[in-house]
């Protein structure tokens, strides 16, 4: 089975931007969920777990039709969780100088590219996430809705943000434009950086 992975901050590192309660709640409920789900319907298709979860994305059409939404709307939950928290950490990472570099390349500069971020997380109607993705070795900003995750376009992630309610609400209600600049208090590249290095 797919194995629940721990965050690798506590609960209340991201005060003030995040809260204690939402994170524990969304992590610990949320996420486990999902990881839940996937597994018992991949128990109930005798599935060997022999994919990675990235891999898996590749592999839906070797279940049966019937129960290929529920895994990948499950499998997407796991997959997009698992990106959006390790886009954040209590101690903010920026690109590193050849990241930064293609980002002021592509958007003109980092804050031009947090603007268009913003703007395109802004967009979303309903429930979805915003990402930072690679798409044939060109950086681009994109959204998706619901559970859909940047594995089922061929596009290598790195960095997400949620812009679901249960990520921002009990903090900041309606006030969408306020979560995603604080986002950017707690963002964190390193995953990104390394990433991008091995392109």
């Amino acid at each position: 089975m797919y194995k629940f992975k721990d965050l690798p901050y506590d609960y209340d590192a991201l005060e003030p931007y995040i809260d204690t309660h939402t994170l524990g709640l969304h992590h610990n409920k949320h996420q486990r969920n999902y990881l839940n789900k996937l597994n018992e319907l991949l128990i109930n298709n005798n599935y060997d777990f022999k994919y990675s979860l990235e891999e898996l994305s590749k592999h839906i059409n070797e279940f049966p039709e019937e129960d290929r939404e529920d895994i990948t709307f499950n499998l997407g939950g796991l997959i997009n969780h698992n990106l959006y928290f390790s886009s954040m950490s209590p101690n903010k990472v920026l690109p590193n100088e050849l990241l930064n570099k293609e980002i002021n390349n592509t958007f003109g500069s980092f804050e031009l590219f947090k603007s268009k971020f913003k703007e395109s997380a802004l967009a979303i109607k309903g429930s979805g996430y915003t990402f930072l993705v690679l798409d044939n070795e060109k950086l681009k900003i994109i959204n998706l809705s619901n559970q859909d995750n940047p594995y089922n376009y061929d596009y290598a992630p790195l960095i997400a943000l949620d812009m679901w309610e249960h990520a921002y609400y009990i903090n900041y209600e309606n006030k969408k434009d306020i979560y995603i600049d604080n986002f950017f208090e707690v963002v964190d590249f390193t995953e990104a950086n390394k990433y991008f290095q091995t392109v």
